[in-house]
């Protein structure tokens, strides 16, 4: 088995869309980057990858190829899974964590789960998700961007 550790963040721009574990958030802002800016699958993909000793998402995926421009980070997700399935890994288990002073998180997490744990070839409940404002402080509680955190647990497929 390995663990891995996995952070993302994305500044708040306008005339995006909100999109968080695959779920698109009504917000009047959305998050600045080359794809989607799903700061939550990112996070999940670098944890993974990290835990299988592969390169980050900034190589596998880099921002400078236009092929990349808007990608849906969910089926980059999935592309990270079959990487680690052809390397002889799969998904025991993920936790996850978004900072995010605003908007409410606790309606969509059930979609975030379920789509991010179909993506990363988990069994139903293998990707867990939480929320946490920082109250007020540092740039998420500030309101200026989102961050995640997600820590992974690989098994080796026999």
């Amino acid at each position: 088995m390995r663990i891995g550790h996995g952070y993302d963040v994305h500044r708040f721009a306008e005339n995006r869309k909100l999109i968080l574990g695959g779920v698109e958030i009504p917000c009047e802002k959305g998050l600045l980057g080359h794809s989607d800016a799903d700061v939550l699958c990112h996070a999940l993909m670098d944890a993974m990858l990290g835990a299988a000793g592969l390169p980050d998402i900034g190589k596998l995926f880099p921002d400078n190829e236009e092929r990349y421009r808007g990608a849906d980070s969910v089926r980059l997700l999935e592309e990270v899974t079959q990487k680690l399935r052809q390397a002889g890994w799969r998904l025991s288990n993920a936790d996850c964590t978004i900072v995010a002073q605003q908007p409410k998180m606790a309606p969509h997490i059930p979609d975030m789960k379920r789509i991010l744990a179909a993506a990363a070839g988990g069994e139903e409940g293998s990707v867990n998700v939480k929320a946490t404002t920082e109250e007020g402080l540092g740039f998420t509680g500030e309101g200026l961007g989102i961050a995640a955190h997600a820590v992974v647990l690989l098994e080796q497929i026999s």
